[in-house]
Order: structure tokens, then C-alpha cells, then sequence
């Protein structure tokens, strides 16, 4: 429960909504008279949003990684076609 009617908050969206559309965090009183800044804020609220996508599935803010795109069919296709080549080469050397 929010209580109080004047609260700062810090909105991180995300560049995936099939995770979840927004993260809404709620800002102390007295951070920014501590001297911190906004950019310092949104960079611990996205911190903390990746942590949490982290732990809780496994996944990540930051893009994948373009091999992690390529369909498992792909990845067996070449396992067969190394291990083709790797018995014709030992078949034509007489191993």
C-alpha cells in the first residue's frame, strides 16, 4: 500500500513486453537530498528490474545473443554434417 499523496516514482519500461510491460519503483523522500541523480536512480531501478528478470527466469534485459536465435534443428544438422565430414576424412586415410 502507497500511502501519502506526493511520491516520486521511477518507471522502467521494457524492451520485451512478452516479460512484463513496466517496472514501477518507488523513489525515498530524501534520495535526492542526498545528492544523487536522476540518472543514477534509473540506472539502479533498471539494475534492480534485470536482477529480478535474472533470478526469477533466467532472462535478461540485455539483447540475445545472435546464436541463440539459430533453431536447435540448425545446431543438429551441423553436429551431423562435422561428424560426416570427420568419418570420410578418417575413412579416405585409412584410420
Amino acid at each position: 500500500m502507497v500511502r501519502g499523496t506526493n511520491r516520486q516514482v521511477v518507471v522502467v519500461r521494457s524492451p520485451d513486453p512478452r516479460i512484463f510491460e513496466e517496472a514501477i519503483f518507488i523513489v525515498r523522500d530524501d534520495l535526492f537530498r542526498q545528492g544523487n541523480s536522476a540518472d543514477k536512480v534509473l540506472s539502479e531501478a533498471r539494475q534492480a528490474a534485470n536482477a529480478y528478470l535474472r533470478q526469477t527466469t533466467g532472462v535478461g534485459l540485455r539483447p540475445r545473443r545472435a546464436w541463440r536465435r539459430i533453431p536447435a534443428s540448425l545446431f543438429a544438422a551441423a553436429g551431423a554434417a562435422v561428424a560426416g565430414i570427420a568419418w570420410l576424412a578418417f575413412h579416405f586415410v585409412g584410420v
